[in-house]
């Protein structure tokens, strides 16, 4: 029989039931799913509230002796300096970079999201503001900085110089994931940076944005695409015929542009995190034939 007061703590510390489980035992993606069969093995301890905004101390299990610190930093391209969140869980071999979407910044719930499910498989995160706090200002009036691809892309490339110069990141092996008109900024920079970027991937991206740029990304690419929404699903489907590099479409039924659906993001955080650890890891990291792939999650 279960032990059933473990089982009993997730319900005593009134968890969320959209907080990521990060109990490597039980491997659950979120604190709904320990709660469904009763889990043994969940804790407090073993939960993170990142979806509710939470940052500091990123429990991984106290079972494993040890934390995932998120920190500021200041990241510094040229003359700016942009804030940007930094986790680096223990033995990391690699390190995602997050571009985010149409008037989104680090703060998105979804890309914490996404990054605490990266963290809870062995990856570090780095997730950025691409634009400067009098920027955003700007483009809360304008909305045109977040279609700047071009300058977007470029303070991409400069955040990845800043990985390889960062004692801490200098030698975790770089991915990339976009969101909206992040995932063109994603692939535009990959091309300026061909030697150190070595996984992308996009959720409900823009590659179209990415404009004759798409045939010389080098960097192994997933699209991800919600089965609602139908103009990027076409849009991604005219980027994977471009693409000459092993890729990927993977659309999720049932999900829109944002992925708001109960178990869409989950979805798209898990398939994340297997592209990316296929692609990054030392473990994982094996040298494939070209080739592509569009497949609908049944």
């Amino acid at each position: 029989m279960k032990d059933s007061s473990k089982s009993n703590n997730v319900g005593k510390n009134m968890i969320g039931r959209d907080t990521a489980c990060t109990c490597k035992d039980c491997d659950h993606g979120f604190a709904r799913d320990c709660l469904k069969i009763s889990c043994a093995c969940c804790n407090q301890e073993s939960h993170s509230m990142i979806l509710d905004g939470m940052v500091g101390l990123a429990p991984i299990s106290k079972r494993h002796g040890h934390y995932t610190e998120v920190r500021s930093v200041l990241v510094s391209i040229d003359s700016l300096k942009l804030q940007g969140d930094l986790t680096i869980p223990k033995d990391a071999e690699g390190i995602v970079l997050f571009a985010h979407g149409s008037g989104s910044s680090r703060h998105s719930p979804r890309n914490k999201h996404v990054s605490q499910v990266l963290q809870k498989a062995g990856l570090a995160t780095l997730l950025i503001d691409l634009l400067t706090e009098e920027e955003e200002k700007i483009d809360d009036f304008t909305a045109h900085l977040r279609f700047d691809i071009e300058l977007l892309a470029k303070r991409l490339a400069g955040a990845t110089k800043w990985i390889t110069k960062n004692p801490d990141t200098k030698n975790l092996s770089i991915g990339y994931f976009g969101a909206s008109t992040g995932a063109a900024a994603a692939l535009v920079a990959s091309v300026d940076c061909p030697d150190v970027v070595n996984a992308i991937v996009s959720r409900g991206g823009r590659p179209d944005l990415a404009g004759k740029i798409l045939p010389h990304v080098k960097a192994p690419t997933l699209l991800i695409v919600g089965g609602n929404d139908s103009p990027v699903i076409e849009m991604n489907e005219e980027a994977l015929n471009l693409l000459e590099i092993e890729k990927k479409l993977v659309i999720v039924p049932g999900a829109t542009h944002l992925f708001e659906e109960p178990g869409t993001l989950e979805q798209v955080a898990r398939l994340a995190a297997n592209w990316f650890v296929d692609h990054l890891t030392k473990t994982k990291n094996q040298t494939k034939s070209k080739k592509e792939t569009a497949v609908g999650i049944r």
